[in-house]
């Protein structure tokens, strides 16, 4: 480290620059962007103007009144009335002063340019004020089409091409909001004024000019109506337009072009009762072959480029006999093995395919002509860009020629798929990924779509089933050695093509499914998922009784080994089995698991404890697939009676399958039992398992146990209650009321029976109700915390009905509702709280104006619930607050005065003990943020007087919650007046 204030090594060289006080000379003497910005500040800029002597020249033009709106485009003003404007001007008025107040939205774009150091932009916003002055010191309105006549006038008087460029991108802006009458019947005159421009500028050095006259002339053109492109006149303008998209220059040549697609596919009669074509459509494609004849062999091609370019997006636009003339120069330029020209080619057939024409563009044999011409192009595997752009395109003409024509479109696609799947061989992988994608987005658009139209698909098919069944060899080609590199996505094709087709193929497809297993087995096979996924799709399209059939499980109890090579298929069907035979889990899968489970019982005796678990293990699994086979079965009015005895055995005498076995039956009753027949059949064993599961729900749990079979008993006994009869909910119903009046009942069983009664209650009808109510309303003041839960649990579900029995109880009893729950309001425990306030939400909810009494008395133990323990009781506390609003709102028919009324009742809290103040200011927070839009500012204010006042309180809870209330009131009210209230309480 050196001396304390000796400076480091080679600093002392930089010292000598500058001289003492001088260190600021190098700053830049340039400050543009200072005074940009300071001139955005209210203040002009003080430099040099940009303003050419042609925009003073024009101005000045303009106000002596030489350039005057043509007569019908506005009012003629007297030459003594006009002279006596300008010399009334205001002299503070500034040369630009037209265009801070141009009051037409057509110019907001030019706003932009205000502030511009560009000159052109200087010129645009000096002629648009200009204009905008002499069109106001004429009377006029500033329509557009004054600015339209006053802008064709002043570009027949500036000479420079800096001006002449100004109007016409001013013109550019406003033609498209003329009306098209006015430029129907200017139309001669504007595009002659058009075409001479075009004329004179065509070998000027400077686009601007051309570049805006072309875009006025396209939107001039896109605004005649059908008529007029029946007059030889409207041709030989538009041919002006299209003879500049071969212009050398980028920018004309583009703004051409953009004006050529625009008149050709957005002319206005082009949307309403359109002819099928443009009536420009034939010249311009002639056009375009022409220009592409005359320069296709040259070295350079670049004519053929800007053709092909125009192509790309008018193609879709012709008539039929032109796209195939367009086509095959197309197909012509293609073999001159130029790469752009190739790629610009593809492009356009693209675009014809992507965009989905009709046949009176695209014929169903034009398209497949087009696809047979297309494969003398197949670029080489190493050719990346072009062989990723011609599989992109042939999967777009597959598409749309199966749209127009399935049957001939899946003619054509083996023959594709044959050569996307020798692209598998590619070494690049974006070719990998690109093949790939095509065969499944053909397979998902143009196969699956048809697939019921085409029927079974056999190896002896004709027609397009044989197509079907090609397509599939070509794919299962991929599984050969030479494709390992590719296995990955050959596997994903399986997949998709199982997904779509294997319903009604799988009997070209069983050969694939023994090679897929046979390859799963193989030493370190890497693409274990994906083969699992590929035969999971096939057990979901075509069952696995199919599957089985063509690969089966070799699993039968006497095996020798313990290998079993293929029980990875029970996962797989387990986790992919949908829609298919209820009936064959119960003939193929229920005797094996029976078997299995013999095989394991004999073993644990014999001593062979590993061997024993590996067999309950495999029986286990067999079971685990029921609960796919009860979604969505096709069999079940059927296959179920000769299945519900085991359930029901298994679900009592096997502990272990008592979580599957209840998933299965609620699966089934959810999602299997669509049909009535299905599910009257379903419906009518309720009478056997639900008093199986009543006696289960009502064993106690074993010491280290999990209630996990508990709670799935109780949700399979909710699920079966939806569809059993109501007589028998009844019956049962009223023996578990007894079961609870029953002295002899344990707690246990009490509070057990009870949860049955919960479900029980909104299935039973309106007598069994009122029974069952006579039967709990002693329990709701009862001591025990756990009974009165339970109690206040029944009278919820009793009171959630939104209609039905359950609603007519509530609606015939509602008075002696009402006075059980004021008088239990006293008694009532804490854990009771959260279905309590549940209840008197659903009665809030059904309450009239003659039951205000009722909501007043309730409003002081609702407030104390929001700082309950229990989070529910919290939740259901602060919505029976918005309820009770949202009644008051339906008592009075002004909002904010019955919402006051409310505010009224809560307001007394504020001056209570200190929890009752917290509770009521946390209560008045929530109301605030409900009914923000409903409240006035005189309620609001009066809402934050009341809860400032507290901010003084020594209490930090009172505190805190007066904080939040005023956090809340932040977004309703203005802060500079919340701000006011705040400091006079202070």
């Amino acid at each position: 480290m050196g001396r304390s204030g000796k400076l480091p090594s080679g600093v002392s060289a930089k010292l000598k620059r500058w001289k003492k006080g001088h260190s600021s000379d190098s700053n830049p003497a340039i400050c543009r962007h200072r005074q940009a910005a300071r001139s955005r500040f209210f203040s002009r800029p003080s430099g040099r103007s940009d303003l050419t002597v042609d925009a003073v020249k024009l101005h000045n033009e303009l106000q002596s009144g030489s350039l005057r709106l043509g007569k019908s485009e506005a009012p003629e003003t007297p030459m003594e009335e006009e002279a006596e404007l300008v010399l009334t001007e205001k002299s503070s008025g500034t040369f630009l002063s037209g265009l801070s107040d141009c009051t037409n939205v057509t110019f907001s774009k030019v706003q932009r340019f205000w502030e511009s150091n560009s000159a052109a932009h200087k010129e645009i916003c000096a002629v648009l004020a200009a204009v905008t002055e002499v069109i106001r010191s004429q009377g006029g309105k500033e329509t557009e089409t004054e600015y339209f006549a006053a802008l064709m006038t002043t570009m027949e008087a500036v000479e420079s091409p800096e001006s002449l460029a100004a109007v016409a991108y001013l013109l550019n802006l406003v033609l498209k909001r003329v009306p098209s009458p006015v430029l129907i019947k200017k139309f001669s005159d504007t595009s002659k004024a058009f075409m001479d421009i075009m004329s004179a500028q065509a070998s000027s050095g400077s686009t601007s000019v051309l570049r805006w006259v072309l875009s006025c002339l396209a939107t001039l053109l896109r605004k005649q109506d059908l008529e007029a492109w029946g007059y030889p006149v409207t041709l030989q303008v538009y041919h002006g337009l299209l003879s500049f998209t071969v212009h050398p220059k980028p920018k004309i040549r583009k703004a051409a072009q953009h004006g050529v697609c625009s008149v050709l596919k957005g002319s206005e009669f082009m949307f309403e009762k359109a002819p099928a074509h443009h009536p420009a459509a034939i010249s311009t494609a002639k056009f375009c072959i022409q220009e592409i004849e005359k320069s296709g062999g040259s070295k350079e091609a670049t004519t053929t480029l800007h053709m092909l370019t125009l192509l790309k997006d008018l193609l879709p636009c012709f008539p039929e006999g032109l796209v195939k003339s367009c086509s095959e120069t197309l197909l012509r330029v293609m073999t001159l093995s130029h790469v752009l020209v190739t790629a610009c080619a593809m492009q356009a057939f693209h675009s014809l395919f992507h965009a989905r024409p009709g046949l009176s563009t695209l014929s169903a044999e034009l398209n497949a002509q087009i696809i047979t011409a297309l494969y003398d192009y197949v670029p080489s595997e190493n050719d990346l860009q072009p062989l990723l752009a011609w599989l992109k395109v042939m999967e777009k003409a597959h598409i749309n020629l199966v749209r127009l024509q399935w049957d001939l479109g899946l003619g054509h696609l083996p023959r594709f798929f044959g050569t996307a799947v020798t692209c598998l061989l590619s070494p690049h992988s974006q070719v990998l990924t690109a093949a790939t994608q095509s065969l499944k987005e053909i397979l998902k658009e143009c196969v699956a779509p048809h697939m019921a139209d085409i029927g079974s698909v056999t190896s002896s098919a004709s027609g397009p089933a044989q197509s079907v069944a090609k397509m599939f060899r070509a794919v299962e080609e991929g599984l050969t050695y030479k494709f390992h590199a590719a296995w990955s996505s050959v596997l994903q094709l399986l997949c998709v093509f199982f997904e779509a087709c294997g319903r009604q193929a799988h009997p070209v497809m069983r050969k694939c499914l023994q090679s897929l297993c046979d390859l799963r087995l193989s030493p370190h096979f890497p693409h274990t998922a994906a083969l699992d996924q590929a035969v999971g799709a096939a057990v979901t399209s075509m069952g696995p009784e199919v599957v089985l059939q063509a690969v089966p499980l070799e699993i039968d109890g006497s095996e020798e080994t313990l290998d079993f090579p293929r029980s990875w298929l029970l996962p797989v069907i387990r986790d992919h089995v949908q829609e298919t035979r209820l009936g064959f889990f119960t003939t193929y899968f229920l005797p094996l698991a029976n078997t299995l489970k013999s095989k394991a019982m004999d073993l644990a005796q014999a001593g062979s404890t590993v061997e024993s678990k590996i067999y309950d293990t495999l029986q286990w699994q067999m079971w685990t697939l029921l609960p796919g086979f009860c979604t969505r079965p096709t069999d079940v009015a059927i296959s179920f009676k000769g299945l519900a005895r085991t359930l029901g055995m298994a679900i009592s005498e096997r502990p272990d399958l008592r979580v599957t076995v209840c998933q299965a039956l609620r699966t089934l009753i959810t999602k299997g039992c669509q049909a009535e027949a299905d599910r009257a059949e379903v419906s009518r064993f309720a009478k056997n398992f639900l008093p199986i599961l009543f006696n289960l729900y009502g064993q106690p749990v074993a010491a280290g146990d999990t209630p996990a079979p508990r709670r799935a008993v109780l949700e399979t006994i909710r699920t079966y209650l939806t569809i059993t009869d109501t007589q028998l909910v009844n019956s049962l119903l009223e023996k578990a009321s007894e079961k609870v009046l029953d002295p002899a009942s344990s707690d246990f069983t009490r509070l057990s029976v009870l949860d049955l009664v919960v479900a029980l209650a909104p299935c039973a009808d309106e007598a069994a109700i009122s029974k069952l109510y006579s039967t709990i309303r002693p329990y709701l003041e009862s001591k025990a915390h756990g009974v009165q839960k339970k109690a206040y649990r029944v009278l919820e579900e009793v009171c959630a009905s939104p209609q039905g029995p359950g609603a007519l109880f509530v609606q015939s009893h509602l008075e002696d509702l009402k006075k059980t729950l004021l008088d239990s309001l006293r008694s009532t425990s804490s854990p009771a709280k959260r279905p309590r306030l549940k209840c008197l939400l659903h009665i809030v909810r059904k309450l009239s104006a003659e039951h205000k009494e009722f909501i007043t008395a309730l409003i002081p133990e609702v407030i104390l619930c929001t700082k309950e323990v229990s989070v529910g009781a919290r939740k259901n506390a602060f919505a029976l607050l918005v309820e009770m609003g949202h009644a008051f709102l339906r008592f009075g028919s002004n909002q904010e005065e019955a919402l006051q009324c409310y505010l009224v009742l809560i307001y007394p809290g504020l001056v209570g003990a200190v929890t009752m103040v917290s509770c009521s200011i946390l209560a008045l927070t929530h109301l605030l943020f409900e009914f923000k839009g409903l409240m006035g500012t005189s309620t609001v204010e009066q809402l934050l007087e009341n809860v400032c006042l507290l901010l003084a309180s020594r209490t930090r809870d009172v505190v805190k919650s007066a904080l939040g209330f005023i956090k809340v009131a932040v977004t309703v009210m203005d802060v500079a007046h919340l701000a006011k209230h705040v400091q006079l309480v202070i």
